[in-house]
C-alpha cells in the first residue's frame, strides 16, 4: 500500500513515496549512508534489512510497491520483497536493473512492481513482477504517479489518479511544496482511498522525499504520516559521482 510520485525538473528531479503499512509493523529506520556494488546509496530500513525506496550516487531511484491486483502463486512470497532496492542500488545504468532483477530468486517473491529513474538516460520504467513473468514497461520523462492498495487497489488508484490530477490545477504545482502537499491530503476524505491514508488497522506511516540535481542526491525522511509531520526527522545528501565504479 504506497503512492509514488515523480516529478522532473531540470536538471534532475524528485520523488515523494508515502508508505502504507500494518500499524502493528515493527517501526522503519531512517535512511543512512552505505555501500552497494562500489556505490554510495542512500535508503530507509525495516529491522530485518529491507527497503522500499532508495538512491545512489549516480542519481538512479528505486521505489518498489506490492501489486495487490494480482492473485497470488500458493506457495509464493517466502522470500521478503524488501530485498529488491537494496540489492539494485548498486546499478549505474538502467540497463543493469533488468539483469539484477533476473538475478534475484523471483519465483519465491510475492507480485510487486519496481519504478526505476534514471537521469543521464531520462529512463523511466516500471518492472513488474506477477510471480510467473517480469514485464517492463517504459515511460516518458515527464510527471506520474502510481498507486497501491491492499484494501481496493483499483478503487485506491482511481481516486488518488482523480486527486492528483486536480491537484496539478494548483498554483505550484509541480514544484517541492506541493509534493508535500499531495502526499499529506486527505482529498476527497480521510480513509482508505487518500493520498495519506489511515485506516483502523494500517496507515501511512512514513513520506520519503528524494531530490536530485546535477551534483547531488538527497533523501528526506518523514517519520510518521505526513499530515501530522510536517518536517523531515532525517536529511541524508550525497554527491553525484557520474562514474562506473567497480565492486573492491
Amino acid at each position: 500500500m504506497c503512492s509514488v510520485s515523480f516529478l522532473p525538473h531540470s536538471p534532475g528531479f524528485y520523488v515523494g513515496m508515502n508508505r502504507d503499512e500494518s500499524l502493528v509493523r515493527p517501526v522503519a529506520h531512517p535512511p543512512k549512508p552505505r555501500r552497494k556494488g562500489g556505490r554510495a546509496t542512500l535508503y530507509p530500513t525495516e529491522p530485518a534489512g529491507g527497503s522500499w525506496v532508495g538512491v545512489n550516487d549516480a542519481g538512479l531511484a528505486l521505489a518498489l510497491i506490492n501489486w495487490y491486483a494480482v492473485a497470488r502463486v500458493p506457495g509464493g512470497g517466502c522470500v521478503s520483497r524488501g530485498m529488491v532496492v537494496p540489492s539494485l542500488l548498486g546499478a549505474g545504468k538502467s540497463e543493469e536493473i533488468r539483469t539484477g532483477l533476473e538475478c534475484l530468486p523471483l519465483a519465491k517473491m510475492a507480485p510487486f512492481r519496481l519504478i526505476a529513474l534514471a537521469p543521464r538516460e531520462r529512463f523511466v520504467a516500471e518492472f513488474r513482477w506477477n510471480q510467473r513473468t517480469l514485464d517492463e514497461v517504459r515511460y516518458e520523462w515527464e510527471p506520474r504517479h502510481w498507486f497501491s492498495s491492499g484494501y481496493d487497489e483499483p478503487r485506491a488508484q482511481e481516486v488518488r489518479g482523480e486527486v492528483a490530477r486536480e491537484a496539478w490545477r494548483e498554483p505550484g504545482a509541480g514544484r517541492l511544496p506541493w509534493l508535500r502537499r499531495l502526499h499529506a491530503s486527505h482529498a476527497p476524505a480521510r480513509g482508505p482511498f487518500c493520498f495519506c491514508m489511515h485506516r483502523r488497522e494500517a496507515a501511512t506511516v512514513s513520506y520519503s522525499e528524494i531530490v536530485v540535481t546535477s551534483c547531488t542526491a538527497m533523501m528526506r525522511y518523514f517519520d510518521g504520516p505526513p499530515c501530522c509531520v510536517p518536517q523531515p526527522g532525517s536529511t541524508r545528501k550525497l554527491s553525484l559521482n557520474l562514474c562506473v565504479r567497480n565492486p573492491p
